[in-house]
């Protein structure tokens, strides 16, 4: 790994397995450029509190802000409208049922100043290889056998790490989320990994740490 500059210490990444220290990133939290998608690589990732995210035409990117945006499953915040759709018998829940469809689905959904998608070919076909080796998973909802809304993401056995969600009827992906953080909350699942700020994350109940905090947590277990 080799630096671009002291004002931006930018690190490119080889083909050796390892990131550079997340206090490296800049003020946006990218951390490095370059590398692969391996499971292995990863999986290292997430452990480290690094993440990719990047565009279909760019180098694949990591990154690690600071602060971090979290959710602990005890804090989740559930609206009075909410509350009368868990109790409803609109939506159905399921895991593992298909992940891939969820996948194209997120690709798919329209998200607020972006323009494209980052889950790229490659993104797709990485996570369906981390899915296959049970380092990944999905919550799929339904309403009527259809397909609505869901979620999907890396679960490290202690922290979930959220990647995307989609909704494609009103309150779909709340269900999805919800529905999941109260699964963690009884597993005993210290957090989720909900990476950066978002006002629909923060209606939920999650919040910045800094990521020193973060970091203690999600490697205080293996």
């Amino acid at each position: 790994m080799e630096k671009d500059s002291k004002d931006f210490p930018l690190f490119f990444l080889g083909d050796r397995l390892e990131f550079p220290p997340v206090e490296n990133a800049n003020d946006d939290g990218l951390l490095a450029v370059g590398g692969d998608l391996s499971p292995e690589r990863l999986l290292l990732a997430y452990k480290s509190g690094i993440f990719p995210w990047f565009n279909e035409d760019t180098l694949i990117m990591w990154w690690s802000p600071d602060p971090r945006m979290v959710l602990f499953p005890e804090k989740i915040r559930i609206s009075k409208s909410m509350r009368k759709v868990l109790r409803s018998n609109q939506f159905t829940i399921t895991q593992n049922t298909c992940f891939k469809k969820v996948l194209d689905n997120c690709a798919k959904a329209e998200r607020r100043d972006q323009e494209g998608t980052w889950i790229t070919p490659k993104m797709k076909s990485a996570y369906i290889t981390l899915f296959d080796k049970g380092l990944a998973k999905s919550y799929e909802v339904w309403e009527n056998e259809e397909l609505v809304g869901g979620l999907y993401g890396v679960d490290l056995g202690h922290v979930f790490c959220g990647e995307s969600m989609f909704s494609k009827v009103p309150n779909a992906s709340k269900y999805a989320f919800i529905k999941m953080v109260q699964e963690l909350q009884d597993k005993s699942y210290e957090l989720v990994d909900c990476q950066v700020h978002t006002d629909h994350l923060e209606s939920l109940g999650a919040g910045e740490i800094p990521r020193e905090e973060f970091l203690k947590i999600l490697q205080a277990k293996p």
